[in-house]
């Protein structure tokens, strides 16, 4: 069958992997010269399924609240004259019900132990090297009450496999001793040793790069205006190649895979996605003290920051911005990243050699992203992975291409329009 893939991040590539590997015809689409060049570029570097607790939670709406005026919040929303902004917002504070939250926790779990063990396989099977270290993440407190909050999410993961243990102060030093010099200031911690970290970008263009050897056929530099529909199917995409020409490519299959984009191009064809952009930011410093920079993948909860050590870089990323499709850098959030860093390993490198970056990050109220057929019976969906794209990527990769296939994927999720049994698409 012949698929055409819209997006060419961490998802849109794994994706075109897996149809590719199953035996079908697949080319991708993207703006960008490369693949993982958006959102996929600067992340966090965590394969993180222990961070299966979604934003909306039982506490969030307080914080949100408290958080309202401060420019350097770790999730600042930013009220605009936006529907669509309002709409999610009303979502989210219905998703942060103690049953809700329960739910979504169990999907994250499920999809992020499915996808880090297809992500282990696909390493072994094709040696893909992307700065992976598979030495944990260690999830530290500085507050007492946010510790103690932490304590029932910690069970229900472990309730559905996920081996995040609860420790103190004392064995948190121990798993990481770059966090000695605040030892004093953590109350307790969460360590996850199964949990690994890596360089989403190398590995999306590494994995785009294979694809390609394996004959998956890449449009690079060309724009996605539109979609065609006829008969109540997707009869072909509307492009404009490098060279400025307008075509028409046609395929079998489409799977949606544009993350924030998502929503804007399917809205005409009745298909509602509540994606709202996310922006995050992150920093990369160059070590020039590497033996004081963490090796343990980390995570700061009181600034709600990541660390991860990339070979000699440490990437640190977080917060969270809605506020419409801005990419633009707001470098008080850019400085706070750094000011944190310095504070917690002082000494490690120059913070004014700081390499800044932000994405928009395509976010669901819930977390929980879209993966499944949509009501258009060619058009698949594969989006809104939020802060979770690349914990979630290949596990999502593998579960559409079984579902374009017409097979049912080896995972328990919440898939979209999967109540009923998998067929085969009928090609006609």
């Amino acid at each position: 069958m012949k698929v055409i893939v819209l997006g060419s991040g961490l998802i849109g590539t794994t994706s075109a992997y897996f149809l590719n590997k199953q035996g079908h015809d697949v080319t991708v689409i993207d703006r960008q010269p490369a693949s993982g060049m958006e959102t996929s570029f600067a992340n966090g570097g965590q394969i993180s399924v222990s961070h299966a607790e979604p934003w909306a939670n039982p506490s969030a709406p307080k914080k949100i609240f408290s958080w309202l005026m401060k420019e350097d919040a770790p999730l600042l929303f930013r009220l605009r004259a936006d529907a669509r902004q309002w709409r999610w917002g009303l979502q989210f504070l219905r998703e942060c019900t103690p049953a809700r939250t329960r739910h979504n926790i169990i999907q994250i779990v499920n999809l992020g132990m499915y996808s880090r063990s297809t992500l282990q396989t696909l390493r072994a099977e094709t040696g893909l090297e992307y700065d992976c270290l598979t030495k944990g993440i260690l999830h530290y407190y500085t507050n007492q009450a946010e510790f103690d909050a932490s304590i029932e999410p910690t069970r229900i993961m472990q309730e559905f496999g996920c081996d995040r243990e609860i420790i103190d102060s004392k064995k948190a030093i121990e798993i990481e001793p770059a966090l000695k010099g605040v030892q004093s200031k953590i109350v307790g911690a969460t360590y996850t040793e199964s949990d690994e970290s890596g360089d989403a970008h190398k590995f999306t263009r590494r994995l785009s790069e294979l694809s390609a050897i394996n004959g998956v056929n890449f449009h690079y530099e060309t724009a996605i205006l539109g979609l065609n529909t006829e008969g109540g199917k997707i009869s072909g995409v509307r492009v404009r190649t490098p060279q400025g020409q307008l075509k028409t490519l046609t395929a079998d299959a489409y799977v949606l895979a544009m993350g924030s984009y998502s929503p804007m191009l399917v809205r005409d064809l009745g298909l509602d996605l509540l994606i709202y952009p996310a922006k995050g930011y992150s920093a990369t410093l160059e070590l020039e003290r590497p033996e004081l920079a963490p090796q343990v993948s980390l995570t700061d909860d009181e600034y709600k920051l990541v660390f991860s050590r990339l070979g000699n870089r440490l990437r640190i990323a977080g917060t969270a911005e809605l506020n419409g499709y801005s990419t633009e850098l707001n470098m008080v959030r850019c400085k706070a990243i750094t000011r944190r860093t310095m504070e917690i390993f002082p000494g490690i490198a120059d913070p004014e050699k700081a390499l800044y970056w932000t994405g928009l990050r395509p976010a669901t109220p819930s977390n929980v992203p879209y993966i499944g057929k949509s009501k258009i019976s060619n058009l698949f969906l594969n989006t809104g992975h939020g802060t979770l794209g690349w914990t979630h990527s290949c596990g999502s990769g593998l579960a559409i291409a079984d579902i374009v296939s017409g097979k049912r994927p080896e995972l328990d999720f919440a898939f979209c329009g999967m109540d009923a049994p998998v067929k085969a698409l009928a090609l006609t």
